[in-house]
């Protein structure tokens, strides 16, 4: 016969209860660690003002747009074409756009003219630069800056970041932007065919390297890219915001068809990717991450994209950096 069990001991229905609720709760505590229950993706519809159509802005923008719908699939991002970089900062500074990308040559004389919005300015990357690129036909006698005198010049839309510095710079060689040259006021979409039609003798253009309007025109014609290295200390005279200019050369290969295998001296301007402090901080966090992330993949096309660096990107001088983009940067801090 057997041995009997032993006895188990009783357990009321008042403990059973209380044991179950505990575990419930420990279940509960494991999953709210483990799954952040809490908290949703962003969503919402925002704006974000570009460029002229074929310029590097607009391109950058649409890589962009493409990368978002991947990375916040609950938003949506639509593009707005615009003149450049003055006519962005006005926008998102007014609530028109959210996002933009501006040169920040053109973000410090906003602030500077107190502009409406101005003091709402938020950065969330500094980006690539922009270089300045003179561009004559090449059999032109145009060797420097100085020789513009008496010819016809395209510097670029009003609302653009080009005619600021095209103003700067043709004032640092001397030359009066509204008497010493004849002002064309057009952008990259039309310059590179006006050039070629002989409608204008030079243009000034600021945008990454390469510029595929540029390329391509110097992949049709013979063109020369006029140095402007000279004029930088001049050119930083001016103080704030010149003072963002810095010297830079353009590689042989930029245009290897208008250089033939000679770099170029000439100026840049950082660019940074800009929104304002009424933009939430957990859509600005992702928007930030997917700049970063995405700028191998972007920079397949906008190769001016693969030159933002993580190490400098929080350096966006002269605005402060939004409280979103802040939280991106500390959450991949080594």
């Amino acid at each position: 016969m057997p041995p009997a069990l032993p006895r188990l001991p009783r357990i009321s229905k008042r403990r059973a209860l209380q044991g179950s609720a505990a575990v419930l709760v420990v279940l509960g505590l494991l999953l709210w660690w483990l799954l952040p229950l809490g908290k949703s993706s962003p969503s919402g519809t925002l704006t974000f003002s570009t460029g002229v159509r074929t310029g590097v802005y607009q391109r950058y923008g649409e890589l962009l747009e493409q990368a978002l719908a991947r990375e916040l699939p609950d938003v949506t991002v639509r593009l707005k074409t615009s003149e450049g970089s003055q006519q962005n900062l006005q926008r998102v500074a007014t609530g028109e756009a959210d996002f933009t990308i501006a040169t920040a040559d053109a973000v410090a004389k906003y602030q500077r003219d107190n502009k409406p919005g101005a003091a709402r300015l938020r950065g969330c990357a500094r980006l690539y630069d922009d270089y300045v690129q003179l561009v004559v036909p090449e059999a032109s006698d145009v060797r420097t800056a100085r020789d513009l005198r008496g010819k016809r010049v395209a510097v670029g839309q009003e609302g653009s970041g080009v005619r600021l510095v095209a103003d700067r710079l043709l004032t640092a060689a001397k030359l009066d932007p509204e008497k010493d040259i004849t002002p064309v006021s057009i952008g990259i979409n039309t310059m590179p065919e006006q050039l070629e039609r002989g409608e204008i003798d030079a243009f000034f253009w600021s945008g990454g390297l390469p510029t595929n309007a540029v390329k391509e025109l110097s992949e049709r014609t013979g063109i020369r890219l006029v140095p402007l290295g000279d004029l930088l200390e001049e050119l930083q005279r001016g103080g704030s915001p010149a003072r963002y200019y810095r010297a830079a050369v353009m590689p042989a290969d930029a245009y290897a068809r208008a250089q033939h295998g000679a770099s170029v001296a000439t100026v840049a301007v950082p660019n940074l990717l800009v929104t304002t402090d009424r933009m939430d901080p957990a859509l600005t966090e992702g928007f930030t991450r997917t700049v970063i992330d995405r700028r191998d993949r972007i920079g397949r096309e906008v190769h001016a994209a693969q030159l933002v660096d993580l190490r400098t990107a929080i350096y966006t001088d002269p605005l402060p950096l939004h409280e979103g983009a802040a939280r991106y940067y500390s959450s991949v801090k080594p």
